[in-house]
């Protein structure tokens, strides 16, 4: 199961308001990369897939895809602020190493795929080309 504090729902719920659309979601996910192996996602989301768990709490909803629920199992959304800034940030019980910002994860089990912090993929160093 994946939670969220009622401080990340409020911040949700704010800026949910801000979208006009009663029908989005929360989505959690994870992808292959980032500087530990694994890196955290988050978007809103419309549709929700037929083996996407769903969770519903303090009135916000979040999905959650199985592969990334797979290295997600018991993480907790939250929202936090700090002298170094604000924002939403998972607490991963599966995580054994972090990188320093927090945004980049390995578990014990899969190692993901990772990259140094300063490589960058080549949509990105065009974009500024």
């Amino acid at each position: 199961m994946i939670s969220v504090t009622e401080r990340a729902a409020g911040k949700l719920r704010e800026i949910l308001v801000q979208q006009d659309d009663p029908e989005l979601s929360l989505r959690l996910f994870i992808t292959r990369g980032g500087c530990e192996g694994f890196s955290y996602g988050m978007a809103f989301d419309k549709e929700r897939q037929l083996d996407d768990l769903l969770v519903e709490a303090h009135g916000v909803r979040v999905l959650v895809d199985p592969e990334s629920l797979r290295v997600l199992r018991g993480a907790q959304i939250d929202y936090v602020q700090g002298a170094m800034g604000e924002g939403f940030a998972i607490r991963n019980p599966n995580a054994v190493a972090t990188c320093g910002c927090g945004h980049s994860f390995t578990t014990k089990d899969d190692p993901g795929e990772a990259q140094p912090c300063d490589q960058e993929d080549e949509t990105q160093a065009g974009a500024r080309s």
